[in-house]
């Protein structure tokens, strides 16, 4: 009986870094070292060619190259720094716009009306669908690769801060009105508030959307990014440098995500409770 009540009295979601999470780390770091060891070993062995998967030395070796020579015009850090301000700018746009909608359309039937159509039909959409389109608009230079990332990201934020707002307990609204507080401090401080779990879950799954769509914005005229790094070692199947950038991306995305898991355990402690 006490074992299944500390079950039931468990956190249903542990990250990195909170009580309890300690064995998922150390199966993750498993995880990790086990499928290194794997590629170390089929690539080295000579059972795949090096076009196709050069092994884990190689690809640490030319990201040393890459990072004391550059590649394609560029140092490591000036693609690496053209990347961030492309998927750091589109997220911040996309969190000063998106949330405040998400939050007026889970309030309102009018910004309901208006924008959940629009919201909608766009969000199915990859973004190479409607990439020409951006480029009409907006040309070929940073504003169009950002627009591009921000039409990616806002979607997951918006769709993310409604169902927050959704499921804010009416009993919490009632009982601010009727300790006298105006609409305003119901939207700001019980609404929002509650919301906050699924807004922070919106953000990670923005940036994952972002990088995914780094890529096909530096399609566009870019000079510098990892994306860019990417496609055009793949011109010339330089695959290790392709799989750098691949892991570069997959690196920060990852961390990036973590520091997003560790802020919700600080700031949302009582996400998960009921």
């Amino acid at each position: 009986m006490h074992r299944l009540a500390k079950q039931k009295a468990a956190p249903t979601g542990s990250y990195y870094g909170e009580p309890g999470a300690g064995n998922s780390l150390y199966i993750s770091i498993t995880t990790v070292v086990v499928l290194l060891l794997i590629w170390t070993g089929v690539t080295e062995a000579g059972l795949i060619k090096p076009l196709f998967l050069p092994s884990p030395i190689d690809v640490i070796a030319r990201l040393g190259d890459v990072y004391r020579d550059g590649f394609a015009g560029a140092t490591l850090a000036q693609h690496m720094g053209a990347s961030f301000s492309r998927i750091f700018g589109s997220f911040f746009l996309a969190c000063i716009t998106g949330i405040p909608l998400g939050i007026a359309i889970g309030c309102s039937r009018i910004f309901r009306g208006i924008f959940d159509p629009i919201i909608e039909f766009y969000r199915p959409l990859p973004p190479l669908a409607y990439l020409p389109l951006v480029i009409i608009w907006m040309g070929i230079d940073e504003s169009s690769k950002i627009m591009l990332i921000y039409l990616a990201m806002l979607a997951p934020i918006v769709l993310s801060t409604r169902a927050g707002v959704g499921s804010v307990r009416i009993e919490q609204i009632q009982v601010a009105y009727s300790m006298g507080a105006n609409r305003w401090q119901v939207i700001s401080q019980i609404i929002t508030r509650g919301a906050m779990p699924d807004i922070m879950t919106g953000m990670r799954i923005a940036i994952g959307f972002g990088w995914t769509t780094l890529v096909a914005a530096e399609m566009v005229a870019a000079e510098r990014g990892i994306g860019f790094m990417v496609l055009n070692a793949s011109e010339f199947l330089v695959t290790d440098v392709v799989i750098a950038g691949i892991l570069i991306i997959g690196i920060i995305a990852f961390g990036f995500d973590m520091l997003m898991r560790y802020l919700e355990s600080k700031f949302i402690p009582w996400k998960g409770q009921n």
